[in-house]
């Protein structure tokens, strides 16, 4: 399985053009993703990948092309 960042809970972005992109979880930032920062680290792939949970609303629904039941 191929993690992306993006769609991690944990997941931020920075104002810091350095170090653009951190982790809540494991409390950092990095020039690199968080998950090849600690792929980097521990030859592993991150064990706190928490894909985020998207609510969709009544107004993407109707763009998305669906009609109210």
């Amino acid at each position: 399985m191929t993690i992306s960042c993006a769609k991690c809970e944990y997941y931020f972005v920075t104002h810091d053009p350095t170090r653009p992109w951190g982790c809540k979880r494991f409390g950092f930032k990095s020039h690199v993703l968080p998950n090849q920062a600690v792929k980097n680290a521990t030859g592993m792939e991150c064990a706190y990948y928490t894909l985020k949970k998207v609510r969709i609303t009544q107004r993407e629904n109707f763009e998305n092309g669906n009609t109210r039941s």
